[in-house]
C-alpha cells in the first residue's frame, strides 16, 4: 500500500464522523453476551441473567456491550477509504480499546453516537488511528465513551507524529486473581452476529490475505472475555460496579484457544489485568486497566 500525503491526514485529525444510531432489545443484548462466552456454567444464575430476559435475577445488560452502539464504526474501517486515507481493509488490526461506563444501560432502545478521529500517529510499519465515541440515548442522557485505536499495517511513513508510548508493565507480584476459559472453535462465527462482519474473522481466504494461517477472534470478543472475569471476581457479577476497562490487542487470538486473565488490585477501586493465549503462552491482551466504582 502507498502511504497517504502528510496533508491528506492532517485534514482528517479532529474530523467528524457520520453518527450511528443502533436500535436494540433483549435479543441482541442476550446475543452478545452468548459471544463473549457468557455463561460458563448454564446454572449460574449470576451469568445467566445476561443471557435469559426472564432470569430470576433480573435481566441485565453486559457492561462491554456499550461498545456495539458503535458497531456500524466497523462499516467506516471495511470501505478502505476513511477521510480520503485509502488502504485494505484486511491490513487493518484493532489495536487499543477503552470503554468508560457513565449510566446503567438500557434492555432495550435507540442509541445514537456521535464519532470523531482524534488522533492520528505515524508508527512506521503503520499508521495508528484514533476514534472517539459518545453514546447517548434518545432523551440525550450520555451513556458511555468509548476510544478506539486501529493500526493499519503498511500504512505508515507518511510523515506524521509517532506519538506517545504508552507500554503499562504488569506488576512483578504473582497475580491475585486468575481465571481461565477456553473459547469455542466456533466464536468468532457467534460474535460476529453482533455486528462486526469483518471477514477475517470468518473467511479462511480474506484471513490468508491478512497473513493468518485461518481467521482470528475478535478483539473484543478476546476483551469481553476479560471483562467477564472482572465483573465476576471483582464485581460480584453487578455490572454498575465497573466504571472503565482499557487494554491493548497485542496479539491475535484463535477461536479454541484457552483465554488466562490475570488480575492485579492496584488499590481499592482501581485493577491491572491481562490476558493471554495458553496454547501459545502470548500475552494477547496488555496494558489493561479498569475501575470500579465503591
Amino acid at each position: 500500500m502507498t502511504a497517504p500525503l502528510l496533508d491528506i491526514v492532517n485534514r482528517a485529525i479532529g474530523l467528524e464522523l457520520e453518527p450511528v444510531t443502533y436500535r436494540y432489545d433483549e435479543r441482541d443484548v442476550a446475543l452478545y453476551a452468548l459471544g463473549i462466552g457468557a455463561p460458563a456454567d448454564p446454572l449460574d444464575q449470576e451469568e445467566l441473567k445476561f443471557v435469559y430476559e426472564l432470569s430470576g435475577r433480573g435481566f441485565s445488560v453486559f457492561p462491554t456491550f456499550a461498545l456495539i452502539y458503535s458497531r456500524d464504526l466497523h462499516h467506516h474501517f471495511l470501505s478502505g477509504d476513511l477521510a480520503g486515507i485509502v488502504y485494505n481493509p484486511m491490513m487493518v488490526l484493532h489495536g487499543e480499546q477503552y470503554l468508560e461506563l457513565l449510566r446503567p444501560l438500557p434492555v432495550r432502545g435507540t442509541v445514537s453516537t456521535s464519532l470523531r478521529i482524534s488522533q492520528i500517529f505515524d508508527k512506521g510499519s503503520g499508521m495508528l488511528l484514533t476514534i472517539e465515541g459518545e453514546s447517548a440515548d434518545k432523551s440525550g442522557k450520555t451513556l458511555a465513551f468509548s476510544r478506539w485505536s486501529v493500526f493499519i499495517r503498511g500504512l505508515g511513513g507518511f510523515g506524521g507524529d509517532r506519538g506517545p508510548s504508552t507500554k503499562i508493565e504488569s506488576p512483578k507480584t504473582a497475580p491475585d486473581i486468575v481465571q481461565e476459559e477456553r473459547t469455542s472453535e466456533t466464536q468468532a462465527l457467534l460474535y460476529r452476529l453482533s455486528g462486526d462482519v469483518n471477514p477475517l474473522h470468518a473467511d479462511p481466504q480474506m484471513a490468508a490475505i491478512g497473513n493468518y494461517d485461518k481467521p482470528i477472534l475478535h478483539g473484543l470478543c478476546t476483551y469481553g472475555f476479560a471483562a467477564r472475569a472482572i465483573l465476576r471476581h471483582c464485581c460480584a457479577n453487578e455490572p454498575l460496579r465497573l466504571r472503565s476497562i482499557g487494554a491493548r490487542f497485542s496479539q491475535h487470538v484463535f477461536p479454541g484457544e484457552t483465554l488466562q486473565t490475570e488480575i492485579w488490585s492496584l488499590d481499592e477501586n482501581e485493577l491491572h489485568f491481562q490476558t493471554r493465549a495458553l496454547e501459545r503462552n502470548a500475552v494477547v491482551l496488555s496494558n489493561g486497566r479498569a475501575r470500579l466504582r465503591e
